[in-house]
């Protein structure tokens, strides 16, 4: 590995203008295929195969017409009177009946809402006149109890039971990805009049979710951050801006190849910008690494090809085995068989692929371009010496090293125990997909949910459909079937109303509306779910009738459900590979062992820093607590994983590498660390700096994944790395590089720490 890369490192440096103009190619194909190919994204998080999607299956087969409720275009006016008044007053209601006029001129309002269609928009009071008098003339004609159609034309009514709230429901032509902000500000704008009669009105549904992708401004600032890390870590203008030269082409060519396969793929919004993300902190840090060993290199000799030749095939195998554990972890996702999680693990793959390729080829080429200028424009009062100049100062790292190696077990037990503490609200961690009821409490679509959870109940943000199909039963009795279904869901707890608001022409399957209670996040509704689900076969088995529960709700926690489920299963693979690789990595069992168990920690307290303060509202960060979002947890195992075994590689490599040079076991430790430490302290605090700098971002999701990733690199990197791992290396002396003789003829040679560049240096 070291040779080949040697010999790579060395033909960048000497063909530059060849590496350059490829890249650049590729960066201009790229950028083309973006501008040319590119699709639109969505919030698209079902799941096939789930309870609730089998079930909107069924409905979509026998009715025809139905729709994702998690992609469906929705607007909804939620109108609400002051306080003590009713939108039954005539100023009010006429002051409805101008916004529903504006609301017909909005060319892509549904045809069929417009004045002449099939059901035009009806004011909130008429609306409510219509469904009382359409289910009392029902009741008359099938004999339903009178109380019974007065608690169904309820659940339904467009009018709160005090008249005080209202809503309107506006059917779209266009699809949700062709959304604008110009129709959102048209149907904003549809409601001044009402607004001007002194009603409070909010705007809410899908449509008035900003579905734009988050970023732009985050990726600035960790750029900003970096050169300034870069400048101090170097002491070099020029040399400070190869990282970031090197980062912003590999994101470049990265996230426009992500956006071109948006016009092949569904690809979820969050998508592109998570693996900006990541390719951006990992791309700046392996080209950290090559570059701070180039230096090294240039002090033990004047040829600046063999310099790059010999830091590309020493760091640079660092590098390729850092961006493996991290492409395995990610790629892995796909294991979970969860689509829109495989896509997320695929482009953040891909990101962190051509950021090990940027750094292998585009670095040396640019210092082939730079030469003897690499590191250029002096900065005069940062101390730049080289950490392995035997003739340097100690370094901080030095002695905080030789004070570890000293009292080893005091670091092992206070990082333990300090990231144990910080774990402790992890027990409490509450799982939920992105939604409107988690959304920020001063955007008017949050305002409408609100509104409708005031005047209607939680439950009516969040019903369920059950799906009923009797096919199986005599034709005669799947009226009676139907109706045993809807006894059955009354006898939850948690129910307030149920009713069926379809019948397929077949006469074999019914939509029943099952309102609940409880808000679609609480526990009561997924209970009630739950014991839905677990009623079914019952009714399969004594009546014929089988069913099904969907709708967002359910969906929502089928996707949560499987998501959790997937955890384990997911770990065994990750960790396995893993492990695996980091075994021919370092040589050693013990190594790769301590260095997963160290993983363990590191995310355990990151789950609960990011609990405390996402969920728990801990320290006031937060102005919104929720539950955290479902995908996280995995995804962030996924991605931590990669991201700690890269500080695991480039730290613990430089050890082996004294080690294997025939230093003893706890001289190995000090300098290894001595020689890594900066390297690693520079790369963990821009990587740090790159995701906190999403904690900017508007979107939940992107502020508490930011946060998360920032917390579990300073955990990982701080805690585990540079205190946890010597101590555990220091205990264990030369034990700690102990593998069986049967194993190590097995295992490939891949002499990652360049001992055979050591011997000779090989004709390229």
């Amino acid at each position: 590995m070291a040779t080949f890369l040697y010999r790579v490192g060395k033909f960048a440096f000497r063909r530059k203008g060849i590496v350059l103009a490829l890249w650049l190619a590729i960066l201009v194909l790229a950028g083309v295929g973006a501008a040319t190919l590119s699709g639109p994204t969505a919030n698209s998080f079902n799941i096939p195969g789930t309870p609730a999607q089998e079930a909107l299956d069924l409905q979509s087969e026998r009715f025809g017409n139905a729709e994702d409720p998690l992609t469906a275009v929705s607007a909804q006016y939620v109108f609400k009177a002051p306080d003590g008044e009713t939108l039954d007053t005539p100023a009010y209601t006429a002051a409805i009946d101008a916004t529903i006029a504006d609301i017909d001129q909005i060319a892509d309002v549904d045809a069929a809402a417009k004045p002449g269609g099939a059901q035009p928009l009806a004011n909130p009071v008429a609306g409510n006149t219509a469904i009382v008098e359409q289910y009392s003339s029902l009741a008359e004609q099938d004999g339903t109890p009178a109380d019974t159609a007065a608690a169904n034309a309820a659940a339904l009514s467009p009018l709160s039971p005090n008249g005080n709230i209202g809503t309107l429901e506006v059917p779209l032509s266009v699809e949700l990805a062709d959304v604008t902000e110009d129709l959102r500000t048209s149907l904003d704008e549809a409601a001044q009049p009402a607004r001007d009669a002194g009603l409070t009105v909010e705007l809410g549904g899908s449509v008035a979710q900003d579905a734009s992708p988050p970023g732009g401004t985050s990726e600035l600032v960790g750029l900003a951050v970096a050169a300034v890390v870069l400048l101090i870590m170097f002491g070099s203008a020029a040399a400070a801006s190869l990282p970031l030269i090197t980062a912003i082409v590999g994101i470049g060519i990265s996230s426009l190849a992500i956006t071109t396969a948006s016009g092949f793929a569904d690809l979820s919004t969050f998508t592109p910008i998570l693996a900006i993300m990541i390719g951006l902190a990992v791309a700046i840090d392996y080209s950290l690494f090559i570059l701070a060993r180039y230096r090294h290199e240039l002090t033990l000799t004047d040829d600046r090809e063999e310099a790059v030749g010999r830091s590309v095939g020493t760091a640079g195998s660092a590098v390729v085995f850092a961006g493996a554990t991290v492409l395995i972890a990610l790629v892995a996702l796909r294991v979970v068989g969860i689509p829109f999680l495989s896509q997320m693990g695929y482009a953040a793959g891909f990101a962190v692929f051509v950021a090990v390729l940027i750094a292998l080829t585009f670095l040396p080429a640019l210092l082939g371009v730079f030469k003897g200028k690499a590191f250029g424009g002096k900065i005069k009062f940062v101390n730049t010496t080289d950490p392995e100049d035997p003739n340097a100062a100690p370094t901080n790292g030095l002695r905080w090293a030789r004070a570890l190696v000293k009292r080893p077990a005091i670091g092992l037990i206070g990082g333990v125990v300090l990231l144990a503490v910080i774990a402790g609200p992890t027990t409490g961690l509450s799982l939920a997909l992105p939604s409107i009821a988690t959304s920020d409490p001063s955007t008017s679509v949050r305002k409408a949910y609100d509104l409708v959870d005031e005047g209607f109940g939680p439950g009516r943000n969040g019903p369920l459909l059950v799906i009923a199909d009797a096919s199986a039963a005599p034709e005669a009795d799947r009226t009676a079937g139907f109706g045993k279904v809807i006894e059955s869901i009354y006898e939850e707890d948690d129910v307030v109303n149920a009713q069926i608001v379809a019948v397929n022409p077949a006469g074999d399957t019914a939509q029943i509306l099952v309102t609940p209670n409880s808000s679609p996040n609480s526990d009561a509704t997924k209970d009630l779910v739950a014991n839905l689900r677990a009623a079914e076969p019952g009714f399969a088995e004594t009546d014929g009738v089988s069913y099904g529960v969907t709708g967002q709700t359910a969906l929502e926690l089928d996707v949560s459900e499987r998501l959790q489920d997937a955890l384990v299963p997911y770990l065994a693979v990750v960790v396995g590979l893993a492990f695996v690789l980091l075994m021919v990595v370092f040589r050693s069992i013990l190594v790769p062992l301590t260095a997963t168990l160290g993983f363990l920690l590191s995310v355990l307290a990151t789950f609960g820093a990011t609990v405390f303060i996402f969920q728990e509202g801990g320290l006031g960060l937060i102005s919104n607590p929720q539950p955290i979002v479902s995908f996280m947890p995995i995804f962030l195992i996924g991605v931590v994983f990669g991201l700690a075994m890269d500080y695991q590689v480039f730290l613990v490599s430089r050890m082996r590498e004294e080690f294997v040079h025939g230093t003893p076991a706890k001289d190995a430790v000090v300098n290894g660390f001595k020689y890594g430490a900066r390297v690693v302290t520079s790369a963990a605090v821009i990587m740090i700096s790159v995701f906190a700098a999403f904690m900017a971002e508007p979107d939940s999701f992107i502020k508490s994944i930011g946060f998360a990733l920032a917390a579990a690199v300073f955990f990982d990197a701080f805690v585990v790395r540079m205190v946890i791992i010597p101590s555990v290396m220091a205990l264990l002396g030369d034990k700690a590089w102990w593998l069986p003789k049967w194993l190590d003829k097995i295992l490939p040679d891949v002499d990652i720490e360049g001992a055979k560049l050591q011997k000779a240096t090989p004709k390229s």
